[in-house]
């Protein structure tokens, strides 16, 4: 039995970010079957690539189109996200069902694709009131984590859809200068702990590893965890970064989003997330069971630190950049570029302490 209070829900969709429902409508009775009005709501908390609940019918489904006003890339491609999760599926069950990918832009003015939509809990900055949260719970959750990391980092990506996703060789060196670089393009001020941080990583940067599929964007608000039971994943989310790479990298991006509750103040305002509340590991924690867990070991965790905090500074960066050009109302980003001076003192923080907890 499903909790219902403690679905994700989405809300009304965005100013400017409408969806032309005739035009969509049309699409999905000529590829997925005739349907009759659709109903259109949106998920409001994401930061990257938008993503809507489509009712068609009588079912629920998911939409992921890029946000307005990006350029092609990667980070904001959704037919790639689509055809890895298409092919992913058969040996990672924890990622929803492709129903249609749509190439043609001028559908809904960009290329998307619709998915099943996987009803579960996902943590978004705090734990719902509906929701008792222990400190063992948490323990359990955080353990649920790095082992869905570990499952991930298992997976077998010498397969058609998968092999073709990424070039290993070469990734650490081209992860730091690759956010190096969109840093430099989304710069909208002078940020000297950022270049501090920038310089430090491509100065330090570890030898090869071993090659894996990698998320790198694996955090508690991209997993959607089962409501009668809040310490098991159903699903993992948010694929559109995922490639073949260094594993340790991957570590790295979810270390960057792991706060702790002796982290210093101004970190523990931007919100990232309820791994601060006790119970949660520490970083230390993490890094200590993901090499238990995988037989990996990981190196430097000050590097990874440094390079996850970094790398989520520039994602901030990008986000804020679109704000300030116009290309984005969402009252969300009109200060994150507070969060991204927040997030270089906590870099060089570590870096100088040599360490990646007790920050303060």
């Amino acid at each position: 039995m499903i909790n219902e209070p403690l679905i994700d829900a989405p809300a009304a969709v965005r100013d400017g970010e409408a969806l032309p429902l005739d035009a969509l409508r049309a699409w999905w009775t000529e590829t997925v079957r005739p349907v009759g009005p659709l109903e259109v709501e949106q998920f409001p908390r994401g930061f990257s690539n938008l993503t809507y609940l489509v009712r068609a019918g009588g079912d629920e489904f998911v939409l992921r189109r890029p946000p307005f006003g990006v350029k092609p890339g990667v980070a904001h491609d959704v037919l790639r996200e689509g055809r890895l999760l298409a092919a992913l599926r058969p040996a990672y069950p924890h990622v929803p069902a492709i129903v249609a990918l749509c190439e043609d832009a001028g559908v809904i003015g960009a290329p998307f694709f619709v998915m099943e939509r996987v009803r579960g809990l996902i943590l978004r900055g705090a734990v719902p009131s509906a929701l008792a949260f222990d400190t063992t719970q948490l323990r359990a959750l955080s353990a649920a984590t790095v082992n869905t990391l570990v499952g991930l980092h298992a997976v077998d990506w010498r397969v058609p859809g998968l092999e073709s996703l990424g070039r290993p060789d070469g990734y650490v060196e081209r992860q730091v200068a690759g956010w190096s670089k969109r840093w430099s393009a989304a710069r909208t001020g002078d940020v000297a702990s950022i270049e501090r941080v920038a310089a430090w990583l491509a100065a330090h940067a570890p030898g090869p590893g071993d090659a894996a599929l990698v998320h790198n964007d694996l955090k508690f608000d991209n997993l959607v965890l089962d409501p009668a039971d809040p310490t098991r994943v159903r699903a993992v989310l948010d694929w559109e970064m995922a490639t073949i790479g260094d594993p340790r990298l991957d570590l790295a991006t979810t270390l960057g989003y792991w706060i702790e509750a002796n982290d210093p103040p101004p970190l523990l305002q931007l919100g990232l997330g309820i791994t601060s509340l006790p119970g949660n590991w520490t970083r230390q924690d993490v890094v200590a069971a993901y090499e238990a867990a995988s037989g990996r070991s990981v190196g430097d965790p000050v590097w990874l630190f440094a390079f996850g905090v970094f790398k989520v500074a520039v994602i901030a960066q990008q986000i804020y950049a679109r704000y300030v050009a116009g290309h984005t109302r969402d009252p969300r980003f009109a200060h994150l570029d507070v969060a991204v001076a927040t997030l270089g003192d906590v870099a060089t923080r570590a870096i100088d302490a040599n360490r990646i907890s007790a920050l303060a």
